[in-house]
């Protein structure tokens, strides 16, 4: 019951059973759990690792188990730290493969590439984009995970659209569900599907992304700031793993018109993806930026789970709702 707080079969079992009789020392633990003496000398020094047995106050007793609320605590505040920890790993993981792909780029000046191109610049991103458009044939694939667009964007963007439309290109685009809470943006959307295009949302998308065709992407080269520098890939490796991305996100995702239900749980796709996101330890502006909301919005949200959950804690909340079923315990 307790693996997900880092406790073992064996070790929980010891713990259980210390809280319960205080006064049973190896021997006894080992009789009552059926188990051998070493398994419990070791679970013993698993858990006071753990710091959840502390020395007694009465002398000659040994070590005894700290109260159940301290100790969830204690392992609760062990695994965010670790989260917390793992967290800046992967960011700068991707920093690094970011810097990475630059790097590969540039290697230009002694190797011919014709399967990676850097753009630097907002200036050369869009021009780049606007050739790649001219020559599409099929279909144009978006993620767009920036939260509602501005009516100065989308009124730019609507006379491309009306021509690939009109040239019979499939435009599928994946927003965020907070658009839907955008009147200009849901309008744009609606404007876009009556010439043919089609528009979903998903509680949260991975990365900026364009697929023309299916043989070429854009991505940014930094995920934080997709206005500084992109990427054009080629190779069939990286376009085959990212229309596979694409279509696995595109066919969990809402057509924007039609009416979001809340699941077996009682809970929205949206609430859903922030119970996974405390799980993993992120703060309320990394929740923001991924929602597309503010950062308010995303401690609202955050909020109602843990009252909802009866969490004391943010991580709390996640191991909970992976506990109901809520969550898959991978998350």
């Amino acid at each position: 019951m307790l693996a997900l707080l880092g406790l073992d079969a064996c070790a929980e079992g010891v713990y259980r059973s210390m809280l319960a009789h205080p006064e049973h020392g190896v021997k006894d633990l080992a009789r009552a759990l059926d188990r051998p003496e070493q398994e419990i000398r070791s679970a013993l020094d698993r858990l006071s690792g753990m710091t959840l047995l502390q020395p007694s106050l009465i002398e000659g007793e040994g070590m005894r188990a700290v109260r159940p609320d301290v100790g969830m605590e204690i392992l609760l505040a062990r695994q965010q730290a670790e989260l917390a920890s793992q967290q800046q790993r992967i960011e700068r993981s991707r920093s690094a493969a970011a810097k990475l792909i630059a790097e590969y780029a540039d290697l230009e000046t002694t190797e011919a590439r014709t399967d990676v191109e850097q753009l630097v610049g907002i200036d050369r991103i869009r021009g780049r984009l606007a050739e790649l458009t001219e020559s599409v044939q099929h279909e144009v694939l978006t993620f767009a995970p920036n939260g509602a667009h501005t009516p100065e964007s989308l009124q730019a963007a609507q006379p491309l659209d009306q021509e690939l439309l009109r040239r019979g290109v499939r435009l599928h685009t994946v927003y965020l569900d907070s658009v839907r809470n955008s009147l200009h943006t849901v309008a744009y959307a609606e404007w876009l599907a009556a010439l043919g295009g089609q528009v979903r949302t998903a509680p949260s998308l991975p990365v900026r992304l364009i697929i023309v065709d299916r043989r070429v992407a854009v991505i940014p080269a930094k995920a934080d700031n997709a206005r500084q520098s992109a990427v054009v890939l080629r190779g069939q490796g990286t376009l085959t793993a990212l229309c596979a991305l694409f279509d696995s996100t595109w066919s969990t995702a809402t057509r924007l018109g039609a009416t979001r239900r809340p699941d077996g749980a009682g809970l929205s796709p949206q609430e859903r993806e922030v119970l996974g996101l405390l799980y993993r330890g992120l703060t309320d502006d990394a929740i923001a930026k991924r929602l597309g909301v503010s950062s308010r919005t995303a401690r609202r949200i955050a909020s109602d789970m843990m009252d909802r959950l009866d969490a004391r804690s943010r991580f709390q909340a996640g191991a909970l709702a992976v506990q109901h079923g809520w969550l898959p315990a991978q998350t």
